[in-house]
């Protein structure tokens, strides 16, 4: 297994994409470091990847830095090393630009976003001592199409995308890959925990289900192992990005119809 003794942390590991990556690294036999805010359920999380030999759940919130910097040294002295880092915590903001609370705003950049960078700015110097490394950033395709009522999420992972990428620039001569991963609509417990405000609205069609958190595990770990920049999944998902960036305007048009 090519991932035999590689050291992996997951932030968010406690349910769904998160969870479903930590098994998959699991799996290809990495140790897999599981963090999340809430302690419990990352230990139940733990419970249901098995092999609990090669996995430590850890309390981590990712707004805070100080946080971050006390899992990362527990890492280190567990472990030695940091192979990949996985920055999977986030949730959604379901309301209008002119409406939602600019709190709610600025907490969910918190998680989504800086998060995101201070784990960057953590483990890089790690990286480059050891001579390498991954980060892996799970973004979203609202980072390629901005959704009506879902602006702010959407608006947290284009910023994702836009550092991920041009960090990948400046890291790739010290042996630091950085992958983004940008799923579709997944079949997770991520719709119950969006805050919602005032003016909800949805532009999902009830036709569409979305794909499972394992896909998307899979696709990540394929991308991992085959060093891509980038990794959108489904592949369907291909033909909308390509045609918003092509003809924005009918694109925005169906949104618009579907918004209810």
């Amino acid at each position: 297994m090519e991932l035999a003794g590689k050291v992996v942390v997951v932030t968010g590991a406690s349910m769904g994409i998160g969870e479903a990556i930590a098994k998959g690294f699991v799996e290809q036999g990495a140790k897999v470091v599981l963090l999340s805010r809430d302690a419990a359920r990352v230990g139940a999380a733990r419970v249901r990847i098995r092999h609990p030999e090669q996995t430590s759940p850890l309390h981590c919130d990712v707004r805070h830095r100080e946080d971050i910097d006390r899992a990362l040294a527990l890492t280190l002295h567990h472990f030695g090393r940091v192979d990949v880092w996985v920055s999977n915590a986030g949730h959604g903001l379901l309301d209008s630009v002119a409406q939602m609370e600019m709190s709610a705003c600025r907490d969910m950049f918190e998680t989504n976003f800086f998060g995101a960078v201070a784990a960057i700015q953590a483990v890089v110097p790690v990286m480059r001592q050891q001579g390498g490394g991954t980060i892996i950033n799970i973004s979203s395709v609202a980072g390629h199409i901005p959704l009506p009522f879902h602006a702010a999420y959407s608006a947290t992972k284009f910023a994702l995308n836009a550092i991920g990428k041009a960090a990948s620039l400046e890291l790739k001569k010290e042996g630091i890959h950085i992958l983004t991963v940008c799923p579709g609509y997944v079949r997770t417990a991520f719709g119950d925990n969006v805050v919602r405000g005032r003016e909800v609205k949805r532009v999902r069609p009830n036709s569409v289900r979305g794909i499972t958190a394992e896909r998307v595990a899979r696709a990540t770990l394929h991308g991992y192992l085959k060093r891509k920049r980038e990794v959108i999944v489904p592949w369907t998902m291909h033909v909308p990005v390509k045609l918003y960036q092509l003809f924005p305007r009918v694109v925005e048009w169906a949104m618009a119809k579907m918004a209810g």
